[in-house]
């Protein structure tokens, strides 16, 4: 069985050959924490009052590792937490270290778009315009057949509104302060009366009367006359009342196809999903203290964990006249918690400072400011 190399107490670390990755060779603050690193974790596993079988390249290695874990960790919430409103961006932009300020509105209103297209108030599909000719005493018309068919190649059509009104009713009475003051003898006509005619008047009536009036021409249209109405069903267009001489009919449309095409945008090289939001690995030298203090013992359970692989493998050292049992797998098991309970500190932590988080701890302290604003005594004003 091969001698296990142990630590020697210093190492030299080499730009592109001491980490397998090279990721942060080219810093120099990495290249400078690297060696004091190692030296710090030799230190903590027992060295030099006990053996590390360990070498320098082991904690490079390790160091690389907890800071590309470090730098994953904060770019996975900083997916998570800005998503809403990268997607669409660019993939060639490099996120790393900026600030996202942003929200998800342009992403609604492109959802709303196509529901406004149902709506018929607008979206990304275009509304188009048609008539037909109508016939006396003609009251259905198939709108498809004589319209999809023959102008959209055979699409088909969806119908979203018919110009079939009767005209407005403030068009049918006279003017209140013309002659008839309140427009009695246009009224009487409306209703079907006829011929009664006052005298003239110049009353100057309020504004509500004009409405008041209003309904009253709609509301006989309704009962005492057939009024202007129809009834559409799959592009079957039924006209009421029944025509009573040759029109034009106009109406809005869209092609159903088109709708169902542009329900959905879809865009190319643009940020989609959680797997292509431009974050690379920080910069070493952009991380702060407190990062790197993470670091720093993320690499040392990374270190234990090593050793204890090592140690399992030469489980016992043979001395004269016995042999030690070396504490492998419960370095490895140690190793494990401080990792995960490292990575379970910097996730809280980071969800402490989301974009949710803070605006929930501002609305608290603004409701805790006005308590406390509430206990203030008023002054009392003597005059």
């Amino acid at each position: 069985m091969s001698q296990a190399r142990i630590w020697t107490g210093s190492s030299t670390f080499t730009s592109g050959s001491s980490t397998p990755f090279g990721t942060f060779d080219s810093d120099s603050n990495f290249q400078t924490d690297a060696p004091k690193v190692a030296s710090w974790c030799a230190k903590r596993l027992g060295y030099p009052i006990i053996d590390v079988e360990l070498q320098g390249d082991n904690f490079f290695a390790v160091f690389e590792e907890s800071v590309s874990e470090y730098s994953a960790q904060v770019n996975q919430f900083n997916i998570r937490n800005n998503l809403g409103a990268l997607e669409g961006q660019s993939t060639s932009t490099n996120f790393t270290n900026q600030s996202v300020n942003g929200s998800e509105l342009m992403n609604v209103v492109t959802i709303s778009e196509a529901y406004g297209n149902q709506a018929n108030v607008g979206g990304r599909t275009d509304i188009k315009s048609g008539s037909i000719d109508a016939k006396h005493g003609v009251q259905d018309y198939d709108l498809q057949a004589l319209w999809g068919d023959v102008s959209e190649s055979g699409k088909r059509i969806d119908i979203t509104k018919v110009f079939h009104e009767a005209s407005p009713a403030i068009q049918r009475f006279f003017d209140p302060y013309s002659v008839s003051g309140q427009g009695t003898l246009n009224l009487v006509d409306e209703f079907g009366f006829g011929s009664f005619s006052p005298a003239a008047q110049f009353i100057m009536m309020p504004l509500y009367e004009d409405l008041l009036r209003i309904q009253q021409i709609e509301m006989n249209d309704q009962i005492r006359k057939s009024a202007h109405t129809f009834n559409i069903v799959n592009n079957k267009l039924q006209i009421f009342p029944i025509p009573e001489k040759n029109y034009t009919y106009h109406f809005e449309y869209q092609v159903v196809e088109d709708v169902r095409k542009n329900a959905t945008v879809v865009s190319p090289n643009v940020v989609s999903d959680y797997s292509n939001v431009g974050y690379n690995f920080a910069q070493y030298l952009n991380i702060n203290d407190v990062g790197k203090q993470w670091i720093r013992k993320y690499t040392l359970a990374l270190a234990k964990e090593m050793l204890g692989a090592i140690r399992e493998k030469y489980s016992s050292v043979p001395i004269p006249g016995s042999e030690v049992s070396l504490d492998g797998a419960q370095l490895r098991s140690e190793a494990q918690t401080e990792k995960d309970n490292l990575v379970e500190q910097l996730r809280e932590n980071l969800n402490e400072v989301s974009k949710k988080q803070r605006m929930e701890n501002e609305a608290a302290m603004v409701d805790q400011q006005q308590t406390v604003m509430n206990k203030v005594p008023l002054a009392i004003f003597i005059g």
